[in-house]
């Protein structure tokens, strides 16, 4: 509780949200490199993974290549890449290392999204004349949406989460008030670093998720569907009875 109660105090202090080494600086440094990395590694990506998914073939060999990826620590490949020449050159070692980290899960879900598509509704679009291009962007990419986002908020989360690495390597971000914590022996700042990185990865994850609703192209039809079961249930019903008469009575006397 002693460091819950510092890291509060320090939280509440003005002086440690102003400055370039305050808070809202390096805020601002970490969603400005989470951005670019999450940027470079969709256009790295995602284009291979639609692509393969409309044609499909080479999928499954790009994804395995990716999925390695996951097996090899993003603070070893930040480390090697800081030591390289690279390291001379500001951001560049983490840029790689975090780009690397969040290619696999947007290159998976998105491939795995363009096949696992409603392949009637895809051949029905073929057979209406719809040329590539535009079974591509009108039918598989709508088709594949919910998987698409769901890889881009995995790889967002893991990238903003990761970032506080760059401090490591001498770059900005929310990562350099953990370490200076560590440098002046100071848990409650510590604590407080890793509440605010902890804190920004939710943020992000609900920002995501609200809009991965609103930008949904195909949220009236999914909303009719998971309508329509209840709607056959009720037209299933028996018709009601509108006849007073009951069953004949027979006398016996």
């Amino acid at each position: 509780m002693g460091a819950i109660a510092g890291a509060w105090q320090w939280l509440t202090t003005a002086a440690n949200w102003a400055g370039e080494k305050g808070v809202w600086h390096r805020l601002a440094e970490h969603l400005w490199l989470s951005g670019v990395c999450l940027a470079l590694a969709c256009l790295i990506a995602l284009p291979v993974a639609l692509w393969l998914g409309h044609l499909g073939r080479g999928g499954a060999l790009a994804v395995s290549l990716s999925n390695v990826g996951r097996a090899v620590p993003t603070f070893a490949v930040l480390v090697l890449l800081t030591l390289s020449p690279l390291g001379r050159h500001g951001d560049w070692p983490t840029v790689i290392a975090l780009v690397l980290f969040a290619v696999p899960p947007l290159l998976t879900n998105a491939y795995l999204g363009m096949r696992e598509a409603d392949r009637d509704v895809v051949e029905a679009a073929r057979g209406m004349g719809m040329s590539g291009p535009q079974l591509l962007l009108r039918v598989e990419i709508p088709l594949a949406y919910p998987l698409i986002m769901t890889g881009l908020r995995s790889a967002t989360v893991q990238v903003v989460a990761t970032a506080t690495l760059a401090a490591l390597a001498g770059g900005g971000g929310l990562g350099r008030i953990i370490t200076a914590g560590f440098g002046n022996y100071d848990t409650a700042q510590v604590v407080a670093g890793a509440l605010l990185v902890a804190v920004l990865a939710l943020a992000v994850e609900g920002v995501l998720v609200l809009a991965e609703r609103l930008l949904d192209p195909m949220r009236g039809r999914r909303r009719a569907a998971r309508g329509a079961p209840a709607a056959r249930t009720t037209s299933r019903r028996a018709p009601a009875r509108t006849d007073a008469t009951g069953p004949e009575l027979i006398r016996t006397d």
